[in-house]
This record gives structure tokens, C-alpha cells and sequence, in this order.
């Protein structure tokens, strides 16, 4: 069986971009595009990985992972935005992501950062 990945990005590009990746490299991918739906493809699908980016509708990611960390919920998370200073990769990585990457990014990269996560 197939690991599980949520994509959760407002773009569709990006979204249609990283879901033809990961599912090319073997895994299955779900997606969401605002926080609210995140959430409940966290709980209802039981992601093994979350590919989240911050600036969502509705809720945006730095909820959706605290919201995830609340419920003790261990799934690992890959922040993956375009919000690039250092205090927001900072924070991203305090409040729970296991990775951070800035947009624009390689898909090579991000499939082999998902890779090693789950290893």
C-alpha cells in the first residue's frame, strides 16, 4: 500500500504540479485548498505527510498546524510557501513543521525532501 500525501494550496498549478510528482514517484496524493478542507482531510484520510502552505483562505497553515499539534497528531508536515524571511521559517518550524521550503521550488526537491521524511 501506497503512502498518503495531502497537498493543501490554494494555487491549483501548484496543486496539479506536486500531485502528478509524488504520484509519479508512488505515492497517493489527496489535496485541499483552504484550511478549513485541510483539516478534514486530516482527520478523515489520515495522511502519512502534509505538504502545507501558509497563506491559505479560511484558515491558513500556521493554524492548520497548530490546530494539528493540538490534537497530538504526529503526521510530519512540509511548510511549503512563499513566505521566506528567516522569523517565518522560524516560526513555521517552533509551532510543529518538520521542513519548510520557499516557493519557487524544485519538485525534484520536494519529492526527495518527502523522501527522506518518511524514511
Amino acid at each position: 500500500m501506497s503512502q498518503k500525501v495531502l497537498v493543501v494550496d490554494d494555487e491549483h498549478s501548484i496543486v496539479t504540479l506536486l500531485k502528478y510528482n509524488l504520484e509519479t514517484a508512488g505515492y497517493e496524493v489527496v489535496v485541499a485548498f483552504d484550511g478549513d478542507e485541510a483539516l478534514e482531510k486530516v482527520e478523515n484520510e489520515q495522511p502519512d505527510l502534509i505538504i502545507l502552505d501558509v497563506m491559505l483562505p479560511k484558515k491558513d497553515g500556521i493554524d492548520v498546524c497548530k490546530t494539528v499539534r493540538t490534537n497530538k497528531n504526529l503526521v510530519p508536515i512540509l511548510m511549503l510557501t512563499a513566505k521566506n524571511d528567516e522569523f517565518d521559517r522560524v516560526l513555521g518550524l517552533e509551532l510543529g513543521a518538520d521542513d519548510y521550503m520557499t516557493k519557487p521550488f524544485s519538485p525534484r526537491e520536494v519529492v526527495a525532501r518527502v523522501k527522506a521524511i518518511l524514511r
